[in-house]
């Protein structure tokens, strides 16, 4: 199974940029998308950005034009760029994998803390 491990969280003022990075390691079905979520305690877990085998991406309508998710294939690494963060922003950050020959399976890193401060 993939696994993943995120590093890169912190504290940052609002409107300062943050960038979480996630090793991926044992992905063998490199067809199946890969994404960021975010969890905010007493709430249900929000995609943030999501980056398909070819590389199209998607942003959740809150993050769309600050954040940009991208896969280093070489480094074998996820990334999420955090650009003007505000408040809100304020999570704690996964990143997943899909997997298995419909890429119906799904594993998450541990998570790694956000937090922006005004």
């Amino acid at each position: 199974q993939v696994q993943l491990a995120e590093s890169g969280g912190g504290s940052v003022q609002a409107g300062g940029s943050l960038r979480l990075s996630c090793t991926v390691s044992n992905r063998v079905f490199t067809d199946c998308a890969m994404q960021w979520y975010r969890q905010v305690p007493g709430k249900e877990r929000e995609l943030v950005a999501r980056i398909s085998g070819r590389g199209s991406t998607t942003y959740a309508n809150s993050v769309q034009g600050r954040f940009t998710i991208t896969y280093d294939n070489y480094e074998k690494t996820l990334y999420l760029q955090m650009d003007t963060l505000k408040t809100e922003d304020t999570a704690v950050y996964y990143c997943a994998a899909n997997y298995d020959n419909r890429c119906a399976s799904r594993n998450y890193g541990q998570g790694t803390q956000v937090t922006v401060s005004s």
